[in-house]
C-alpha cells in the first residue's frame, strides 16, 4: 500500500506539473502587463528619440512616431487591454451561464433565448461595435468593453445551453425534482456544478475574443484615443513608420497574439481538470 501510495503521489506531481507548464506563458504575461508601468523606464507620453529612432540605449526597441520610447508604451498598454477583456469574459460567462441553465429547465425561457441569441449572432460584429460605440456618451474603452459584452453572450448562451441541454433530463435532476427542489436549486446545484469545462473553456474563448475585439475597436480608433498607450493604437499610429523602426508595430502586435494564444492554452489545459473533478461528484 506504501509503494501504491508514493507512486500515485508521483503521478498526481508530474500531473501538476504538466498542467502548470502551459498556465505560465499566461500567468508571466499578465503578471507583466499589470506591473508594467512599474516596470517602463520612461514615461509613456516623453519622447526620448528621433520619431521612429532605431534601438539604441536609451530606447531597446527604439521610438515611435514622436520618438517615445517603444519599451515604455508596451509596458504601459498592457494593463488596461487585459482589465477590460477580462472584464468582458467574466461578465459574458457569468451571463451565459446563468441563462443557459435556466433556459434548460424552462421551456418558455429557452426557447426566448435562442430566438433571441439567433438574432443577434446574425449582426455583423464590426457593425456592431461601430453602433454601439458611436451611441456611446463619449464613446472611448468603456463603450468598446459594453459593446464586446453585448455582441459576445448570444454566443456563449447557445454554447452554455447546449452543453446543459442533456443534464436537463438526467437521472439526478430528475431525483431532485421528485424531492420537490426549485429551479434555482436545480439550476445553480445539480447542472451548474457538471459545466465546469464547459464554462472555464468558454471564459479562454471569451477572453481571446474580447482582446481581439478590443484591439481591433483600437485600431479603428473607436475605443482608447491618443496619446492614450494601447497596443492596437501602437499598431495603427505607427503603421506609416514600419520600415523606419519595425519594433513599433511588431513589439505590439506580438503582444496581442502572444497574449490570446497563452490565455487560451490555459483555459483549454485547466478544462480537463474541471471535468474530472465534476465527474468525481
Amino acid at each position: 500500500m506504501t509503494a501504491l501510495a508514493a507512486l500515485d503521489q508521483r503521478t498526481a506531481g508530474r500531473s501538476w506539473q504538466r498542467a502548470c507548464l502551459p498556465v505560465l506563458p499566461a500567468t508571466v504575461l499578465v503578471l507583466l502587463a499589470v506591473l508594467g508601468p512599474l516596470l517602463a523606464p520612461h514615461p509613456s507620453d516623453q519622447p526620448v528619440t528621433a520619431p521612429y529612432g532605431t534601438a539604441g540605449t536609451d530606447a531597446v526597441l527604439g521610438g515611435d512616431q514622436l520618438g517615445r520610447d517603444v519599451l515604455s508604451r508596451l509596458l504601459h498598454g498592457g494593463s488596461a487591454l487585459i482589465a477590460s477583456a477580462l472584464t468582458v469574459a467574466v461578465v459574458v460567462t457569468l451571463l451565459a451561464t446563468l441563462l443557459g441553465c435556466f433556459a434548460v429547465l424552462s421551456p418558455r425561457l429557452g426557447r426566448f433565448v435562442e430566438r433571441v441569441a439567433d438574432t443577434a449572432i446574425l449582426l455583423p460584429p464590426v457593425l456592431g461595435i461601430m453602433l454601439l460605440a458611436m451611441a456611446w456618451p463619449g464613446g472611448g474603452r468603456l463603450a468598446i468593453t459594453f459593446a464586446a459584452i453585448v455582441l459576445g453572450t448570444p454566443y456563449a448562451v447557445r454554447v452554455v445551453a447546449s452543453a446543459a441541454a442533456p443534464l436537463g433530463t438526467a437521472g439526478f435532476v430528475e431525483a431532485a425534482i421528485a424531492r420537490g427542489e426549485g429551479t434555482a436549486h436545480l439550476a445553480l446545484r445539480e447542472i451548474l456544478p457538471n459545466l465546469r469545462a464547459t464554462i472555464l473553456a468558454l471564459f479562454g474563448l471569451r477572453f481571446v475574443d474580447a482582446v481581439y475585439v478590443i484591439s481591433m475597436a483600437g485600431f479603428l480608433q473607436l475605443g482608447p484615443q491618443p496619446p492614450e498607450a494601447d497596443w492596437a493604437l501602437m499598431i495603427r499610429e505607427n503603421g506609416p513608420g514600419i520600415l523606419l523602426n519595425p519594433w513599433a508595430v511588431v513589439a505590439p502586435g506580438l503582444a496581442i497574439g502572444l497574449l490570446a494564444i497563452s490565455v487560451n492554452l490555459a483555459a483549454n489545459t485547466l478544462a480537463p481538470a474541471a471535468a474530472r473533478r465534476a465527474a468525481v461528484r
